[in-house]
């Protein structure tokens, strides 16, 4: 049974990370996000975490996606883009790179590990706490300085996603055009068909 839900959940998680890096559509390339967060919840409760899980669910599917959407429309990326553009030069030799590097340094690991076959060994718990208590004690003790550097990213994150949408130079309107080349004409088709009939 619980190789059942380990090979369920991690199905879910590779086919919704394989629909993010594949999805040409920001918005479809959240939403297959959600289903990558939901097998990773899967993947919690099979571990007898259920309060991971439901922080996963959340937090991360029900908060940071819906974030990304709301950025997504504000930016107004919210359609196909060109993946013919590239907007660093030679990123697409520098991924593949780093990709072989990434699968050589795993089969490295694999390979040269000391894989003798014994059943693992979980250490004893010494007290009988709940599950959120360990969590919190250890995210606020021994990652305290992580937890704040994040919090900090974060902010910056939605700084500049908020700066970004109220500064965006194709949206301004250059004041200094004559009133005749910013009122809608026939010949670019933005005129009004109801003024093109009263003419």
């Amino acid at each position: 049974m619980e190789w059942a839900v380990f090979i369920g959940g991690a199905l879910i998680c590779v086919l919704g990370a394989f629909g993010v890096i594949t999805q040409k559509n920001p918005v479809h390339a959240a939403v297959s996000l959600i289903g990558t967060f939901f097998g990773i919840a899967v993947l919690f409760i099979a571990q007898d975490a259920e309060f991971l899980a439901a922080v996963e669910v959340i937090v991360y599917a029900g908060s940071i996606v819906v974030l990304f959407l709301f950025v997504i429309m504000l930016l107004g990326v919210d359609t196909a883009e060109d993946l013919e553009i590239e907007p660093i030069s030679a990123q697409r030799p520098a991924a593949i790179v780093a990709g072989v590097a990434l699968a050589a340094a795993l089969v490295f690991i694999v390979v040269a590990g000391a894989i003798t076959g014994a059943h693992a060994t979980a250490a004893p718990i010494e007290e009988a706490v709940s599950n959120p208590v360990q969590i919190g004690r250890v995210l606020f003790t021994d990652y305290l300085w992580a937890f704040e550097i994040t919090s900090v990213l974060l902010v910056i994150a939605v700084v500049g996603a908020v700066t970004l949408a109220r500064f965006r130079p194709d949206a301004q309107v250059d004041e200094h055009l004559p009133a005749d080349e910013l009122r809608p004409s026939a010949e670019d088709g933005t005129a009004d068909p109801a003024e093109e009939l009263v003419k």
